[in-house]
């Protein structure tokens, strides 16, 4: 049994342009123990993949179908009330933009305490020697639980972020962008923290990012997704040598490389689709370099391709 299996979820935003479908009949699964990368450029609908998993999908926003299931329950079956006991304790999530993320008239102590009484209702004095001792965990000095969020860097933000989605020690930590606005030294102490996390705790990782070389580092399975769908599902180390979709493709060949000849950098042509009215067929085929005509008028299923998935008519059979 999978810990987290999500089954063909579509999760739909209604505004008055119409619906917008930013998940459209998405599946995979995270099993214990293994980090998976979601990764796709901005707008394609990777965190609110996230967002449906930890029931935070506000209106006009709505879970329109689908399952997704955590140790064989389904989480869109619980009541709000039921799904508390879930939240944070079971999954716990990092959200984009640690700057913004914590309340600025807290204490950074004070909100992984409030995390922990709220939920497991230990005693304050309890509460705080595990937010002391959390923080200590990220490599932050425990004196520091006192301190505000302006009185910290971006880099120990993000660590006090991290902190705090520990709090209750959860099976599976949802990391959405977690290097977003960080440069490149504190971007690489994160990763290294996450990594060291994760085999120290056995943590589950959905690491979400439009940064394939984020996922080579903490990741075995990749999730490339596209306009709303997924595009190709495969193991990192087979994707990043031999990518199946071309969309896939087309995000390697626009990373700098540092070893062999150099090369000038591949951008892919044209502009990710709105999803209030994406392309017919396939949603990449107006960027594709490989389209043909089948392309423009069928959506293609996803194809096992010696133990991968990928949605591409290159390798349906079609013509």
């Amino acid at each position: 049994m999978h810990l987290l299996d999500i089954r063909n979820l579509k999760t739909h935003f209604y505004t008055l342009e119409g619906v917008v479908k930013a998940v459209d009949d998405v599946s995979f699964t995270v099993d214990e123990g293994e980090a998976v990368g979601l990764a796709g450029e901005s707008g394609s609908g990777k965190s609110t993949v996230a967002l449906s998993v930890m029931r935070l999908i506000k209106p006009p926003g709505k879970v329109v179908s689908g399952q997704i299931l955590y140790k064989g329950e389904d989480l869109l079956g619980k009541r709000i009330a039921q799904f508390d006991d879930v939240r944070w304790k079971e999954i716990s999530m990092i959200f984009q933009g640690a700057m913004n993320a914590l309340n600025p008239v807290y204490t950074v102590g004070n909100q992984i305490v409030e995390a922990i009484t709220h939920h497991e209702g230990t005693s304050s004095t309890e509460a705080w020697k595990t937010a002391e001792r959390l923080l200590g965990l990220v490599g932050i000095d425990s004196s520091r639980a006192h301190s505000f969020p302006h009185e910290f860097s971006g880099g120990m933000r993000q660590r006090a972020m991290i902190a705090m989605a520990l709090a209750l020690n959860p099976s599976l930590v949802i990391a959405d962008e977690p290097t977003t606005a960080l440069d490149v030294i504190v971007e690489r102490q994160i990763l290294d923290l996450i990594a060291d996390l994760k085999r120290k705790l056995g943590l589950s990782i959905l690491l979400i990012t439009h940064d394939l070389s984020v996922i080579s580092e903490l990741c075995s399975k990749a999730v490339i997704f596209y306009a709303g769908q997924i595009a190709e599902l495969s193991p990192v180390a087979a994707m990043l040598k031999e990518p199946l979709h071309p969309y896939t493709r087309g995000l390697l060949d626009a990373f700098l490389r540092i070893d062999g000849e150099k090369e000038k950098l591949r951008p892919i042509a044209g502009n990710p689709p709105s999803l209030l009215n994406p392309p017919s067929g396939c949603r990449f085929h107006p960027r594709c370099p490989y389209a043909k005509g089948i392309c423009s008028t069928e959506q293609p299923k996803l194809t096992d391709v010696g133990g991968r998935l990928v949605a591409c008519h290159l390798f349906t059979g079609a013509s």
